[in-house]
């Protein structure tokens, strides 16, 4: 198992630079990393005017799509890539903030890409993946999650996110709803506004285990609605619907016939019992209105295979198939090699899988247990997927002594990355600011090293709101 504590000396205090307080993740640096970053921004404009210098003058217009611009980058991203620049700088960064398996690819599956490199296997596939890797997905959502699609039916994509994407912009209309329970995961309403539609959030707290109340989405539901967006397992609640609450929910909608489900199944197999998984499109009602997407990454430790896939009704998979014809075509040959490896282990993934959820689950226990036993914190204990999202507004407002004001989950994320070097992602990335996102996608060392280093830091706090 790989993993990212860092054991460089540690740097000063003075080391670090404040961040700014713009409405992305604000950027911390080292003085060296901004050196080096200002000499490369000049390298760039002497570039561009030593391009632009000619005998006439060059108007160029420089503006992007609207479409962009509604666009916000994302702060899972930016944190992760900051955390990675920190540490590179020799900064003892302890990384908590993507979403990625620790675990090494199981061997079945990496050597069955090798073997398709080996043997030639390198060429394009069918735009909608290969036969052999459809039947296999058929297979298995018939046998595990008890949902029949024949092989016209799923569309295999470069990642469950670009099958996620194409769904709402085959789908939604400019001028839709895509209602989206909060929290959710950052890309979900930025998709909807790729698609020229209107994220509409429905809050859920933390009392209710992050579940969405029916109540609520009814009230919601208008004739502009097109899609409800549901991830169960979720990140980054790791909450897990109930079948009770799903039937609930798959009534209401039943009750709309423009509103579709894109169900987002990426954790289904990292689920601890006695939560169980119930896949969306099983439900009395409900196959002709889901599209299904799940994938390798997760589950199987394939976050760099690329690999996922989108099952529906045929009229909306062919379109999802049409757009993805365009954008990238089929998904790596290899890669779907290998996710037919992955699908031969056996039910929900065999021994290979329930190991990597047993060590999940014992880091989870430790880590619910270790932040219980912190002052000012609130918890809802995750079913499934490998987050941990707690509730640290007690916090805000306080004054840390050589940092500043706690205002939010971006300033508390930025003193514990500065105080504690624990590199987390703030709540307000996934629509809920009063917490933030912890990933125990790490060992359990590394865990134990985090959690000493944000008790120290939020004592302080505590210590100074008593001065």
């Amino acid at each position: 198992m790989a993993t990212t504590l860092y054991n460089a000396p540690p740097v000063p205090r003075t080391a670090f630079r404040s961040m700014s307080s713009s409405s992305q993740f604000p950027t911390l640096t080292v003085k060296k990393l901004e050196t080096r970053k200002q000499v490369r921004l000049s390298r760039m404009t002497s570039l561009v005017k030593a391009e632009s210098n000619s005998d006439q003058s060059v108007n160029i217009d420089i503006s992007l799509s609207p479409r962009v611009n509604s666009v916000k980058p994302s702060k899972t991203v930016a944190i992760s890539d900051q955390a990675a620049a920190l540490a590179l700088a020799g900064v003892p960064i302890i990384r908590l903030a993507a979403g990625e398996p620790d675990f090494d690819t199981p061997a079945v599956i990496a050597e069955a890409g090798i073997n398709a490199i080996r043997e030639g296997y390198t060429r394009y596939t069918p735009n909608a993946g290969t036969m052999e890797l459809r039947k296999a997905i058929c297979h298995k959502l018939k046998e595990e999650n008890g949902i029949t699609y024949t092989p016209d039916q799923i569309i295999v994509s470069n990642g469950a996110k670009q099958s996620l994407v194409q769904a709402v912009l085959a789908v939604c209309s400019p001028g839709d709803e895509v209602i989206i329970p909060a929290p959710f995961w950052v890309s979900y309403p930025e998709m909807a506004r790729l698609a020229d539609a209107t994220p509409l959030i429905l809050p859920t707290p933390i009392s209710n285990n992050f579940l969405l109340d029916p109540k609520l989405l009814e009230s919601k539901i208008t004739e502009r609605s097109r899609l409800l967006i549901l991830c169960s397992p979720s990140n980054p609640t790791g909450s897990v619907y109930p079948k009770e609450l799903l039937q609930e929910i798959a009534q209401i909608v039943s009750k709309h016939p423009r509103l579709l489900v894109l169900s987002d199944e990426i954790y289904e197999h990292i689920i601890y019992a006695p939560a169980t998984h119930t896949s969306f499109a099983s439900l009395p009602g409900m196959w002709d209105r889901t599209l299904t997407v799940n994938g390798f990454s997760k589950a199987f430790a394939m976050t760099g295979w690329r690999l996922g896939y989108i099952a529906g009704p045929k009229h909306f998979v062919t379109a999802c198939g049409k757009l993805q014809s365009q954008f990238t075509s089929g998904a790596s040959s290899i890669a779907q090699k290998a996710g037919v490896a992955a699908l031969g282990l056996g039910y929900a993934g065999g021994e290979a899988v329930s190991t990597m959820v047993k060590a999940f689950r014992e880091r989870r226990d430790f880590l619910v247990k270790s932040f219980r036993e912190i002052d000012g914190i609130k918890i809802s204990e995750p079913q499934g997927a490998f987050y941990l999202f707690i509730d640290v507004s007690s916090y805000y407002g306080r004054e840390a002594e050589g940092f500043g004001k706690i205002d939010d989950s971006e300033s508390l994320c930025r003193y514990l990355l500065d105080k504690a070097q624990v590199a987390l992602v703030p709540g307000s990335a996934f629509g809920d600011d009063s917490c933030i996102r912890i990933s125990y996608a790490e060992s359990l060392p590394v865990l134990q090293a985090a959690v000493e280093r944000m008790k120290k830091a939020l004592i302080s706090l505590n210590t100074a709101a008593l001065v």
